[in-house]
């Protein structure tokens, strides 16, 4: 590892690092209120024009652990800048789509960016002092989530004073900076780990990632219990249970199940994935409760713009939260700064569950939820980098990212049908749909909170050799 000595520009690095991060977080929300003004201006169908997310999200599930695994193996800085410009290319595409299918395929490109994640916490391991490495992934951590608020906020304007195309120009901006910042600043991990592709594990992960990810997205348009439906689940399940057994044969697999079995590693990618159906159904959840007119007896008739405002204190919060986790983290280990973040996320679903009449009841459940998230974020990157070898870190906590993304996906969804379901005077949604939806999200964090209370502490965990610590 290059010392500290050596290594005199880790603070610009980490600046370089969030840039790129950013530019991906932003894009995973920007769209999401725009899409009624995108099916209008495309004459497409709603059916259609929500595969602009799904493309996006099966992209970023698809390609993150295998450029995590191709950064621990050819140069994480190589992948990084290889992977950014392919997101400023769908960008471009986007940007310059007239035509639903453009603007899909331009999506599916950008989602390759996922890997910014990976390939980031591999770069901070590699190359900075070790009391800086905590500090620095909980910062880029928390970008996941602060990008995700601060999207639904510039959305909201741009949608209101400019056309969509504005919402990729903005992210080709930010990620064309990146890419510079990031050939001029970062410099080449001396961490490799030389091995051939594994191109047949790679294609099985994809395909079981595609069944389930379509399921989920589709659940709600098709009905989760139909024959579609579930044949793409019972797919999922079957391609995913060969791959594993594909892998467990494999000399020099893309993903080490054995990595994978330890318990330091799979207690923290279950708390992931509860963690991100709740952070995603508070993305979907809040802005919709706020926009729901007067007369449906709840809401405060907020326009698409002042929606977005009330997740600003949430975004705020991240950026605080993050690095105090690794601060705590380095400190007292991962585990503590994650149960703190898991306990801080249920009592804000709570919160919401039983005060929502005010708007700064709101706003206090938005901060609570920043706080809980960027304490979760943070610290469950910290562990998996912890539990693993530094070959393993790029594709580790790629699977982790995955993992918080089919929480995400599934949370939306979820957030989505229940609210749906329940109608009300005007056929509105009822209050008791998003009282519901709110419900259902905390008692997913508080199992979340049950994961992370498995999480080996640090006299356990920390400094864990390949191999070690299985359950």
């Amino acid at each position: 590892m290059t010392g500290p000595d050596s290594r005199q520009h880790y603070g610009v690095t980490l600046a370089v690092l969030v840039t790129g991060a950013l530019a991906y977080a932003l894009s995973q929300t920007l769209v999401a209120p725009a899409l009624p003004d995108i099916q209008r201006e495309l004459h497409t169908s709603t059916t259609a024009v929500t595969y602009v997310l799904t493309a996006y999200l099966l992209s970023a599930s698809i390609a993150t652990p295998i450029l995590g695994r191709l950064g621990d193996m050819f140069g994480k800085e190589r992948v990084l800048v290889a992977t950014l410009s392919v997101f400023a290319v769908g960008s471009l595409v986007a940007a310059l789509s007239h035509s639903i299918e453009m603007l899909i395929a331009g999506r599916a490109i950008q989602g390759a960016a996922g890997a910014v994640f990976p390939l980031s916490f591999g770069i901070i391991r590699d190359e900075f002092p070790p009391e800086r490495v905590p500090a620095g992934i909980g910062l880029i951590s928390a970008t996941f989530g602060i990008g995700g608020g601060a999207g639904l906020v510039l959305s909201g304007l741009i949608v209101d004073h400019l056309s969509y195309e504005w919402i990729f120009w903005l992210g080709l901006v930010v990620v064309a900076v990146a890419i510079v910042a990031t050939r001029l600043f970062v410099p080449e991990s001396p961490v490799k780990s030389p091995a051939k592709i594994d191109w047949g594990g790679a294609g099985l992960l994809a395909a079981g990632l595609v069944a389930l990810l379509v399921g989920i997205s589709e659940g709600n348009s098709w009905g989760w219990g139909s024959a579609r439906i579930l044949a793409l689940f019972v797919a999922a399940a079957i391609i995913l249970v060969i791959w594993v057994r594909f892998e467990s044969r494999r000399d020099e697999p893309l993903v080490d199940i054995e990595m994978m079995r330890r318990r330091p590693v799979w207690t923290t990618n279950l708390t992931g994935l509860l963690i991100g159906f709740g952070m995603f159904g508070s993305f979907i959840l809040i802005p919709q409760f706020v926009q729901m007119p007067e007369s449906a007896g709840y809401g405060f008739g907020a326009s698409v713009t002042q929606a977005g405002l009330f997740l600003l204190p949430s975004a705020g919060m991240m950026l605080f939260a993050g690095p105090m986790a690794g601060f705590l983290g380095s400190r007292f280990g991962s585990k503590l700064p994650l149960l703190i973040g898991t306990v801080v996320v249920g009592l804000s679903f709570v919160f919401l569950t039983v005060a929502h009449d005010e708007r700064w009841m709101i706003y206090v459940a938005s901060a609570m939820l920043g706080i809980g998230i960027g304490f979760s974020f943070a610290a469950m990157a910290n562990l998996i980098v912890e539990a693993v070898d530094q070959t393993e870190t790029g594709v580790a906590t790629g699977i982790n990212t995955i993992m918080r993304t089919i929480g995400g996906a599934l949370g939306g969804q979820i957030a989505a049908s229940v609210v749906a379901a329940e109608v009300g005077a005007g056929g509105l949604p009822a209050e008791s749909g998003f009282t519901t939806a709110f419900l259902i999200s905390a008692c997913a964090i508080a199992l979340a909170a049950v994961c992370a209370a498995l999480v080996p502490g640090r006299a356990s965990a920390a400094g864990v050799p390949a191999g070690e610590g299985s359950a």
